[in-house]
């Protein structure tokens, strides 16, 4: 795992499983969500885990094989870009080497007091993000 780079373990319980016999579509919000956040708290600075919040803006999932109840998986967490108080992250979510999703995320951060958009602090950046070339 590189600087912007996070491995989460996901466990699958019974409550994932749909009627079809597989994990339901809509958990993988959930294991992103839990993904991302962890990767936050893992690597920020307390300070700045404890005042800053984060909200989903936008997913965009692709599916590509199903999950069932004793597959270990992974996601696998990337940090791909930060704009003003918004990131970008892809998620590849993993059983063995085969990719089982793949999730584009826009997040945004927020003040935990005001609960507004709030832009984080170059050097809480460059944790998640390996320093641009210079010019």
């Amino acid at each position: 795992m590189g600087p912007n780079m996070y491995r989460h373990a996901i466990g699958i319980i019974p409550a994932d499983i749909d009627h079809m016999g597989h994990v339901n579509n809509s958990v993988y919000l959930k294991w992103v969500q839990e993904a991302v956040v962890r990767y936050w708290e893992k690597v920020a600075p307390a300070d700045a885990v404890t005042s800053h919040l984060w909200v989903a803006l936008k997913h965009e999932i692709s599916y590509r094989r199903p999950a069932f109840l004793d597959d270990t998986v992974v996601a696998d967490v990337i940090a791909e870009q930060v704009q003003g108080a918004r990131a970008f992250f892809t998620t590849v979510i993993k059983r063995g080497e085969d990719v089982i999703a793949e999730v584009k995320s826009t997040w945004c951060c927020l003040d935990a007091a005001s609960r507004r958009p709030a832009r984080l602090a170059r050097d809480v950046i460059a944790r998640f993000l390996p320093p641009l070339p210079e010019a």
